[in-house]
C-alpha cells in the first residue's frame, strides 16, 4: 500500500487543500479569498459542479460540496465516487501529498470520502516493465478534521491494505498463485497479523476424506490445500466461534464441461471467496477485535485431464453424504461442501460462506448486489443487510425454500451436485446446506 492516511492537528500552509464542505458558505471560515470562494460558488451554482479546482501556480485548491439531499447511504457512496473521482485529479496533477480540511463535522461523511480516494490508490503493476512510470503520485493524504479521531484514520489504513490484499489474490494469475502459494500467502498474512495458520496437504485432506475437494482436484498438476487461519483473543465476547468459508478455485476451466475462450479468461479469480474471507479474518487479526473467528480456505484448480473427474462420477464427501456430479463446472460447491462439514467440529455460533458460485446470481440482479440466503440465521443476515446497505455493498436476500431440494435429487446418489436451469443460486445453496447443522 503506496498511500499513507493519517489525522492531524496542524496543517501545513504550503500544502495542497482539500475542503469537504456543507455548503459554500462554509467557505468563510476558509483562508480562501474572496475572489476564490466566488469563482467555487460559480461553478457550483451556475454549472452544478460538486468537484471544483483551483491552481495556484505553487498550490492546488480542491472543494467538494457534500449532496445534504441524499438519503444517508446514498450519500456516503456518492463521497466514495467523488473521493475516487479527486484521487484522479490529484494523481493527474502529480500531487504527493494533500490536506483535507473538514468543515461538516460529520465523521462518517469525511471516512467515506477519504475511504474513496484510499481505494482508488490501488495498483496492481507488478508484471509492468515501467513500474515508475504506471505509479501514482499521492503518497500522503492528511486529514485536519474534529469529527475523526487517530485512531480511525489507522484503523482505515488497516482496512484499505486488507483490500489490498484480496486484490492482489485475485488478480495473480494462477502461474504466480496455485493452491499451495495461496495457502503460502496466507501464511504470511498469518504472521504479518497475529492469526494462526495452519495449511493441510494432500495427504492429511486424503486421510480427512474430503472427497469433493479431491475430486475437483483429480484432473490438476498441482495438490490441493485446505487452510485453517484463526483469530482468538485471550477472552472473545462471543463463546463459540464465528466461522468463515471461502471458495479457493485458483483457476476454473470448467473441467471436463469445459467453459468457453470469452467465459474462461477471467476464472483466475474463482479463488475470490477465499481471498475475501482470508482478508477479512487479517483485518479482524490487526484490528484486534475481541471476537473469535476462523477461516476455511478449501483450494485447487480444475483442469480437464485424462484422470479428471466426470459427469456420472458419485462422490462421498467429508461428510459421508454421496453426490452425483451432473456438471464438473460446479465444482466450487464441492470443494466448500466439504469444508462446510468440517466447520462442524467447532460447534459454531454462525458460518458464513462466500464465492463465486454461480452465473446464476449475475443474470438474477446484475453486478450491482450480492446474492445472498440463510439458514436459521434471520437475525444475523438482517445486521448483514444493514450493514450491506451502509457501505453500499447491497445484499438481496433470495428464498431458502426446502422444496428446492426436489431440483438437486439423484435417482443414484444422496444429492445431485446442480439442478436444472431454474433458482440455479437457490439450489447452489439449498446443495451446500446439506452439509451443515448450525446456523448458516
Amino acid at each position: 500500500m503506496t498511500l499513507l492516511i493519517k489525522k492531524v492537528n496542524r496543517i501545513a500552509a504550503a500544502d495542497n487543500f482539500i475542503y469537504l464542505v456543507n455548503s459554500i458558505k462554509d467557505l468563510n471560515k476558509s483562508k480562501l479569498s474572496q475572489a476564490e470562494q466566488d469563482y467555487i460558488r460559480k461553478q457550483v451554482k451556475k454549472h452544478e459542479k460538486d468537484l471544483v479546482s483551483i491552481n495556484r501556480l505553487n498550490q492546488w485548491i480542491f472543494v467538494h460540496v457534500v449532496n445534504k439531499k441524499r438519503p444517508d447511504y446514498k450519500r456516503t457512496e456518492e463521497l466514495r465516487k467523488a473521493g475516487s473521482k479527486l484521487h484522479g485529479w490529484l494523481n493527474n496533477h502529480k500531487i504527493d501529498s494533500a490536506t483535507l480540511i473538514d468543515f461538516t463535522g460529520n465523521g462518517s461523511q469525511i471516512l467515506a470520502f477519504v475511504e474513496g480516494i484510499g481505494l482508488s490508490s490501488y495498483q496492481f503493476i507488478k508484471y509492468k516493465k515501467d513500474k515508475k512510470k504506471e505509479l501514482f503520485s499521492l503518497k500522503e493524504l492528511k486529514i485536519s478534521a474534529h469529527a475523526i479521531r487517530k485512531e480511525e484514520a489507522e484503523n482505515l489504513n488497516i482496512i484499505l491494505d486488507a483490500v489490498f490484499k484480496c486484490r492482489d489474490m485475485v488478480n495473480e494469475p494462477l502461474s504466480a498463485l496455485n493452491a499451495e502459494k495461496l495457502a503460502a500467502t496466507v501464511k504470511e498474512m498469518g504472521s504479518a497479523s497475529g492469526a494462526r495458520v495452519e495449511v493441510m496437504g494432500k495427504k492429511k485432506i486424503e486421510s480427512l476424506k474430503m472427497g469433493g475437494l479431491l475430486a475437483v482436484n483429480k484432473g490438476s498438476i498441482d495438490p490441493p490445500t485446505f487452510t485453517i487461519m484463526e483469530w482468538k483473543p485471550i477472552e472473545p465476547v462471543n463463546d463459540k466461534p464465528y466461522v468463515l468459508v471461502g471458495k479457493g478455485v485458483v483457476y476454473d476451466t470448467g473441467g471436463l464441461n469445459i467453459k468457453t475462450g470469452s467465459y474462461m479468461e477471467n476464472m483466475k479469480c474463482d479463488m475470490a471467496g477465499a481471498a475475501t474471507m482470508a482478508s477479512a479474518l487479517y483485518a479482524i487479526a490487526r484490528l484486534r477485535l475481541n471476537v473469535h473467528v476462523i477461516a476455511l480456505l478449501p483450494a485447487t484448480d480444475n483442469r480437464p485431464d485424462g484422470n479428471a473427474y466426470v459427469s456420472g462420477d458419485i462422490i462421498t464427501m467429508h461428510s459421508g453424504l454421496t453426490v452425483e456430479v451432473i456438471n464438473t463446472d460446479a465444482e466450487g460447491r464441492m470443494i466448500l461442501a466439504d469444508a462446510l462439514s468440517y466447520a462442524k467440529k467447532y460447534d459454531p455460533k454462525l458460518v458464513i460462506d462466500a464465492a463465486t458460485l454461480t452465473g446464476s446470481a449475475l443474470r438474477a440482479i446484475g453486478k450491482y448486489g450480492i446474492v445472498a440466503m440463510q439458514e436459521d440465521a434471520l437475525r444475523p443476515m438482517s445486521k448483514l443487510k444493514e450493514a450491506g446497505e451502509e457501505v453500499y455493498e447491497r445484499i438481496a436476500e433470495f428464498p431458502f425454500w426446502e422444496e428446492y431440494d426436489e431440483l438437486i435429487k439423484s435417482n443414484v446418489a444422496d444429492i445431485k451436485n446442480i439442478g436444472g436451469v431454474d433458482a440455479g443460486m437457490i439450489t447452489a445453496g439449498r446443495f451446500l446446506q446439506r452439509f451443515t447443522d448450525y446456523p448458516f
